[in-house]
């Protein structure tokens, strides 16, 4: 199972997606094809480490097929080095890594006068871990395009390895389900509400861990609202999120983000925007007492057999990231963009309640440069 980064793996898969933006309330057939070019660079670091440096090209392409139909799809290989820590906060010399992930998806869409469905498969290979999805989903219009709706499922097949454990071969099965209404509230207002929930049976205890045994079932509920409001005045638009999240270990996490779209000229805009995340731990969770003797950072009173663990990301902390994109159309049919942005997550920064402590400073940073064409 991945263990290279606490945030990484989950950042560096949402940046590459395309689609990422609230579906359009007309679902109509694209009349241009494109081809995108995507090179996403990240690093992160803690007090006296330079942890984990990632990157990642990718490709994607959409290409109409006559007036109802496209296809679309995406690869991506990423290149992780750099070292992990093994235990809660705690360095080891043996946690080096260097490793390699290849994905990609593919979505056959149709589009009819107010209404689209889709299905697609995605996949996702390392040295130590395998994923394969499949996935459907449907979207209709009001009459007046002032509302849409959206359902989906999809089911995800994953194999768990260990380069510590050869013999290790364990399976994940997951399902996952969504449903959304987009709604016109005015010219300048548009807003989402989204629903999702997963429910997934197999191996989740982290192999790089120990003592890590976590519960072989794992449920997982999210809702998202978006609000995008167009300021006219200035033609720029005001994009805002909150997102919940919660799940069957006691994990629960809020997060609000804001972006501000602002036309320079015909051709150019900038971006920035602003994210804060809370979270508090999972209920076995625990804050490890460090053994000048053993080393290892083993709870108090741990017996084998236990479920537990001290992994950072399941504890309780709050996290901002600040950033900017540009976006640029330099020629007919290109378009190039360019982003940065920088995470900082601290365990007092949790609201509602102290975070976890013992957690130290944990910092990442990324760039992703894009090129896409419309032919």
């Amino acid at each position: 199972m991945p263990s290279t980064t606490l945030v990484g793996g989950v950042l560096a898969a949402a940046l590459l997606l395309p689609g990422l933006a609230a579906p359009a309330l007309a679902e109509t057939a694209p009349e241009q094809g494109t081809v995108a070019f995507k090179w996403l660079s990240y690093r992160d670091w803690q007090p006296g480490l330079d942890r984990i440096k990632v990157s990642a090209p990718s490709v994607y392409v959409l290409a109409p097929l006559g007036s109802a139909w496209a296809l679309e799809g995406s690869v991506v290989s990423d290149s992780v080095s750099g070292a992990s820590p093994r235990y809660h906060s705690a360095i080891s010399g043996a946690s080096r890594l260097n490793e390699e992930r290849q994905a990609g998806d593919l979505k056959l869409s149709h589009y009819g006068e107010r209404e689209a469905w889709s299905v697609g498969t995605a996949f996702s290979t390392e040295h130590d871990y395998t994923s394969r999805t499949v996935s459907g989903d449907y979207r209709w219009s009001t009459e007046d395009n002032n509302r849409s709706w959206n359902i989906g499922a999809a089911y995800s097949s994953d194999t768990v390895g260990s380069s510590n454990d050869p013999s290790l071969s364990e399976p994940r099965r997951t399902w996952q389900f969504s449903a959304g209404v987009t709604q016109a509230l005015s010219p300048v207002d548009l807003l989402q509400f989204n629903l999702g929930r997963s429910a997934g049976k197999g191996h989740y205890s982290d192999p790089y861990k120990f003592p890590d045994l976590r519960p072989d079932r794992r449920t997982q509920t999210t809702a998202l609202l978006r609000w995008n409001h167009h300021v006219a005045p200035l033609n720029a638009t005001l994009r805002s999120g909150l997102r919940y999240y919660r799940d069957s270990y006691g994990v629960s996490a809020t997060t609000l983000d804001a972006s501000w779209v602002q036309p320079v000229s015909e051709t150019l805009s900038l971006t920035p925007l602003l994210r804060y995340t809370s979270q508090r731990a999972a209920r076995f969770y625990v804050d490890p007492v460090y053994s000048a003797t053993l080393g290892e950072p083993f709870p108090p009173g741990y017996q084998s057999g236990q479920v537990v663990s001290a992994d950072q990301r399941l504890a309780g902390f709050g996290a901002l990231t600040g950033g900017l994109r540009l976006d640029w159309t330099f020629a007919p049919k290109w378009t190039l963009d360019l982003s940065y942005q920088r995470y900082e997550q601290r365990g007092d920064w949790r609201i509602g309640g102290s975070g976890s402590p013992g957690l130290a400073p944990f910092s990442a940073a990324w760039w992703q440069l894009g090129l896409a064409r419309n032919f």
